[in-house]
């Protein structure tokens, strides 16, 4: 991929002379496979790259790339105070020796943290990418809000760095820290997504047999996991033959998982097909009919993106990010969230209407190739970059 980014930078004759551009994301193999297309093609550009995260397996793939590496110490809970300190206290710290040009934090506990500590050593630069806003904005009631009013003030803390842009992949998300106060109408930027390499995820013919239906996504419970598998238990004996694949695990460090247990009990009742943890998502898609995700808040979600490029009709709910990725009625349908009856209902109108699946299907894939194709996202982050180093 590299090869096709024109330099925007003179290339220097040493790392010593060029921007530096320091990724800051909490798991190692959520950098792999949201931000590597960006890195890899700021360091063609000519920047310094440099990449932040937890300890973890992955670290290993992110070094083989050429990247330099630097752990982080981040829990996963954030319930303890003094953790939390060290985390934003070890990142400060970082930042004053490597000296980056540009800090560009990805996911939530890495904003708010990596923006504080920016703004306390002085980094010239902050790119935030707001990925969504995490359980708190997701939480309905009535009255004042402890949690979210202190999460507001966080972000409007992490996000006040004079020399910034914040993106956004939704424009709820924009829309709500904008009239919080959080974010200057100068910092915003709207990018859909994290991108798709259109060559990889190609459009192939729908197989043959009966239609299957597949969420691939992290065992969460606001991925709609639970509703996903109600509803393939409400659609059984339907006669299309219409089966339900799920592709994920349980993640036991995640207090929002599904248990082992639960996850055990649907491989034993059998109505759902659970395939676990797969990295063949292309490959699944190809030989699915339907990609479904029911979550109740995204920024805007990769798997509907690979979805579109792949040419498969999506279900997915009327939430922030997740209608972000698709259009209406032309590449697949909505429904409300934690709705088994209507996610069953509309999954079921697509298998039984292979004609309107496909015609679905064939319009997300010019969505993805206007909108989601890899090289526009690097594109338009290299930009970013270059503006903010002048």
């Amino acid at each position: 991929m590299a090869a096709d980014f024109p330099s925007r930078l003179v290339r220097a004759a040493d790392t010593r002379s060029a921007p530096r551009l320091l990724f800051v994301v909490n798991n190692p193999a959520f950098f792999l496979s949201h931000r590597l297309p960006l890195a890899l093609g700021a360091r063609d550009a000519g920047f310094d790259v440099h990449v932040a995260t937890m300890d973890g397996a992955s670290v290993a793939q992110i070094t083989a790339c050429g990247l330099r590496h630097h752990v982080i110490p981040m829990s996963r809970s954030g319930k303890n105070p003094v953790q939390e300190i060290h985390t934003i206290y070890a990142l400060w710290r970082l930042y004053r020796r490597l000296r980056p040009s540009v800090v560009h934090a990805v996911t939530i506990k890495p904003v708010l943290y990596g923006g504080i500590a920016a703004r306390l050593a002085g980094v010239p630069a902050f790119v935030a990418a707001v990925s969504g806003l995490g359980f708190v904005f997701t939480r309905s009631g009535q009255g004042f809000n402890f949690v979210r009013a202190a999460a507001i003030a966080l972000y409007r803390l992490a996000l006040g760095h004079p020399n910034s842009r914040v993106i956004f992949q939704n424009t709820d998300d924009r829309d709500l820290l904008s009239d919080a106060g959080v974010v200057r109408p100068e910092q915003v930027v709207l990018v859909r997504g994290s991108g798709v390499d259109l060559d990889r995820f190609q459009v192939t013919p729908e197989p043959e047999g009966a239609p299957v239906a597949i969420m691939a996504a992290r065992l969460l419970h606001d991925k709609g996991v639970r509703e996903f598998v109600a509803a393939a238990k409400a659609s059984a004996g339907h006669p299309t033959g219409l089966r339900w694949v799920l592709a994920g695990s349980p993640d036991p460090g995640n207090p929002a998982s599904v248990s082992q247990d639960e996850f055990v009990r649907w491989q034993r009742e059998g109505v759902v097909e659970c395939l676990g943890e797969r990295s063949d998502i292309a490959e699944l898609y190809n030989a699915s009919h339907i990609v479904v995700l029911p979550s109740y808040r995204e920024g805007l979600p990769k798997s509907l993106v690979e979805a579109a490029a792949c040419g498969r009709a999506v279900v997915t709910t009327d939430v922030p990010g997740c209608r972000d990725a698709i259009e209406v009625g032309v590449t697949g349908l909505l429904v409300a969230t934690r709705d088994m009856a209507g996610l069953a209902a509309a999954v079921q109108r697509l298998a039984g209407d292979p004609v309107l699946r496909q015609r679905f299907g064939a319009a997300g894939r010019q969505l993805a190739e206007r909108e989601f194709d890899i090289h526009k996202i690097v594109r338009i982050h290299l930009d970013i970059y270059t503006s903010l180093c002048r």
